[in-house]
C-alpha cells in the first residue's frame, strides 16, 4: 500500500486501514523512529486500555512522569 506526502508533510492513510485499526478524526498517532523505517502508531482508546497495569510496580512510571514533565518545560 502506498500514499504520497503534501508540501506540508501530511499523508492520507487510506480508508480500509483506518477502518481495520479503529481510526477516527482527532485519534493521535505516536511516530517511531527504529533507524531504519517510521512506524506510525495509533493512541485509541482499546490501546490505553491494553497498556493499563504495564507499568505497576516498576520505576518506569517514575520515568514516564519526568519525561512528560521535561516536554512540558520545552
Amino acid at each position: 500500500m502506498e500514499t504520497t506526502m503534501t508540501s506540508k508533510g501530511q499523508i492520507v492513510i487510506p480508508s480500509s486501514l483506518r477502518r481495520k485499526f479503529g481510526l477516527k478524526e482527532g485519534v493521535r498517532i505516536q511516530l517511531l523512529d527504529d533507524g531504519e523505517q517510521i512506524v506510525l502508531k495509533p493512541i485509541t482508546p482499546q490501546y490505553v486500555r491494553k497498556l493499563r497495569g504495564i507499568l505497576k510496580g516498576s520505576k518506569g512510571m517514575q520515568a514516564l512522569i519526568e519525561d512528560r514533565q521535561m516536554e512540558k518545560e520545552r
